[in-house]
């Protein structure tokens, strides 16, 4: 995240033992001890070689057993190194350089780093901010979407739950999307890795649910979040038949898969639904409190629908920028907070903003309570 300036902050962070609320490293819910426990077995028994490139048959089945929509494990699941790595084979496979891949801004900084990487160029489509109590939430202008469509035009990439904003798309913008997408012969990549993590009984709506995106959709997973093992690196690509050959292929040149007995112990079925209907109440919990510890330093926000991440407005509680907020905070509680500057095209756009991770232990939001209002 070179434009927030964040190595530098996380030094200081830690030579000062901070509590760190700016990553989205999962502190909570804890990672399933039978999960920790078949994994140590598998490692025992022996599943200590290659797995098939594109996944173990176990994972793979309760990969497609997780979608609303029918999912054939064998011809349109992917087992990557993470959802990291799923977006730019999914990138990779679809882009050349020059051509144009549509951002909604703000968007999850790798998104940018993924595009230029493959040798593409952003397009950025603002979402527009809250107006105040009871207008809607990050908006998205049917008019400036059309804009950022060309002939140049070859994939979209869409986050719901999105990080940062914590915000779902709705029906209306993925048609709209939709339309858009098969006037131009474009393919949606939905980074859909928080779709566990969807709050207050709202349904997880992914694009592979709506009908005229189906063929030409592409959705990225993981299972970092929603089992608390973000350092198993399992991630995931849904895609038609003709995709994910395509897929496969970059994908065994990039990694050759992800860990075999990190593989096994995630497809345990018991264990599967468990973790994440577990780690969605918890995240819950701990996003009410989060909001209101914010809420008390004066800051501003839209309630996050899903994931892990509050994007908060702190001009009711300073005049500073976003940096000098971050480190004043830093420096006087001790509470690190990721600056908003690298979640947005424009610079002057994020420095209104601070990004907070919540899915932290009852613990740890208790122990940053207590130094962010003392």
């Amino acid at each position: 995240m070179p434009k927030g300036n964040l190595a530098e902050l996380f030094l200081l962070a830690r030579e000062r033992g901070a509590i760190d609320l700016a990553v989205g490293t999962p502190g909570a819910p804890e990672t399933p001890k039978p999960l920790v426990e078949e994994a140590v077995r598998a490692l025992r028994g022996g599943v200590n070689q290659y797995e098939l490139p594109h996944g173990g048959a176990d994972i793979r089945r309760r990969i497609a057993e997780s979608f609303t929509t029918p999912a054939d494990p064998d011809t349109e699941l992917t087992v990557t190194v993470g959802g990291t790595e799923a977006l730019c084979v999914a990138l990779f496979s679809l882009v050349d350089p020059g051509d144009e891949v549509v951002l909604l801004d703000p968007y999850y900084e790798n998104f940018l780093g993924a595009v230029e990487l493959a040798g593409a160029r952003p397009k950025f489509v603002p979402l527009h901010e809250p107006e105040g109590p009871g207008s809607p939430d990050w908006r998205l202008d049917p008019d400036e979407l059309a804009a950022a469509f060309g002939p140049a035009t070859r994939a979209i990439i869409l986050n719901t739950p999105a990080n940062p904003t914590g915000q779902t798309l709705s029906a209306e913008d993925l048609e709209r999307i939709a339309a858009l997408c098969e006037r131009w012969d474009v393919t949606v990549i939905s980074d859909e890795v928080y779709a566990n993590l969807v709050f207050d009984g709202r349904p997880h709506l992914s694009v592979a649910d709506v009908p005229s995106l189906r063929d030409r959709s592409v959705v990225v997973g993981s299972l970092s979040k929603s089992h608390a093992i973000s350092g198993w690196r399992l991630g995931f690509l849904r895609a038609r038949p003709e995709l994910t050959r395509v897929f496969r292929r970059v994908h065994e040149i990039t990694t050759n898969g992800a860990g075999a007995p990190l593989q096994l112990a995630a497809g345990l079925t018991d264990l599967f639904d468990a973790a994440s209907l577990t780690a969605a109440k918890e995240l819950s919990r701990a996003r009410d409190e989060t909001a209101d510890i914010l809420s008390r330093m004066g800051l501003t926000f839209r309630l996050p629908e899903g994931g892990c991440f509050v994007l908060a407005d702190i001009r009711g509680a300073t005049d500073e920028d976003c940096r000098t907020f971050v480190r004043r905070v830093l420096e006087e509680s001790s509470v690190l907070l990721a600056p908003g500057t690298p979640f947005f095209a424009d610079e002057a756009r994020g420095r209104n903003y601070v990004r907070v991770a919540f899915n932290r232990s009852p613990e740890i939001l208790a122990a940053a309570r207590a130094r962010l209002l003392p």
